[in-house]
């Protein structure tokens, strides 16, 4: 009999990470439900998104466990703390500027749903700024246990939201749920211009977009000739100028002229060549005769 799951994965923002815990023994649990869940910042209030099988996550010797599944309550009490998150962000904002605080941007208040802990999420280029006299005003201010919580430049633009340079909603505030490695290289292999503008998203920080086809392009890539090789067209012999891998065309200049052809409508003269040239060499591995592996 197969092993009942008692593993839950669970987001406490609808795109954040998703994190795992173990059900506690409430079988009552499905997915879409909300739990309450003791953490390091007090009780916080997650949604259930899966059950985690045995065999799919690494389990620990002691994994934390939910408290409850959630009430009609504790669902009110979430939205009251969260329509109170504006007026505790301002108050921030303006304690900062009587600390005559500079170069950091707080982005966003978040209360646990039991509104005794408050996290600010702030960006800053100033890696050694102190803000303990601002976390010690605003517990004043607002009678709560503050903790200031730096991100970078990519979650920035996540809670700001908008458009992006496609005309529509930005990746990662639509779908994201956490940012992959994106390099230089994922640009070149789809034959992106490298100019700021184009491969640069409104965070600073290389596009999110350029994931997703780069492993398409890399396989289209394999059977493509490179640009310089010298191919052998329906107009005659030519020199690749550029390719287009995802629709399997090849621009080549014949003769001065730029012609555009499928990648069937072409031979690979100097991969023929080479292996016209090998053949006619002979066999090398028999020295002094008793050739027997069918080369002459």
């Amino acid at each position: 009999m197969a092993q009942a799951p008692d593993v839950i994965g669970v987001r406490f923002q609808k795109l954040g990470k998703m994190y795992h815990f173990g059900t506690g023994g409430h079988t009552e649990i499905e997915p879409g439900d909300y739990v309450v869940i003791p953490t390091k910042r007090g009780k916080k209030l997650g949604q259930v998104i899966s059950f985690i099988q045995p065999e799919d996550v690494f389990r620990p010797k002691s994994i934390r466990q939910i408290e409850r599944s959630a009430n009609p309550r504790d669902m009110i009490m979430k939205q009251v703390w969260q329509e109170k998150e504006l007026n505790a962000l301002i108050t921030c904002r303006e304690q900062a500027h009587k600390l005559r605080i500079r170069d950091v941007k707080f982005a966003k208040a978040e209360y646990n749903f039991e509104g005794k802990w408050l996290t600010i999420l702030y960006t800053t280029e100033d890696k050694n700024i102190n803000l303990s006299t601002l976390k010690k005003n605003l517990g004043k201010a607002l009678r709560v246990q503050v903790d200031l919580q730096v991100i970078g430049p990519r979650d920035l633009a996540k809670i700001i939201g908008g458009y992006g340079a496609c005309g529509s909603p930005r990746c990662c505030s639509t779908f994201i749920t956490e940012f992959s490695p994106v390099s230089i290289k994922m640009a070149k292999a789809q034959g992106i211009s490298l100019s700021p503008s184009e491969i640069t998203g409104v965070c600073g920080r290389l596009k999110c977009c350029l994931v997703y086809e780069y492993e398409q392009y890399v396989e289209a890539r394999k059977n493509m000739p490179k640009r310089g090789k010298t191919v052998g067209t329906p107009e005659g012999d030519g020199v690749v100028k550029d390719i287009r891998p995802l629709s399997e065309e090849v621009v080549v200049n014949v003769n001065g002229k730029w012609h555009t052809f499928r990648l069937e409508q072409l031979e690979p003269l100097e991969e023929l060549k080479a292996l016209k040239d090998k053949a006619e060499a002979g066999c090398s591995k028999h020295e002094g005769g008793g050739c027997d592996c069918g080369a002459k």
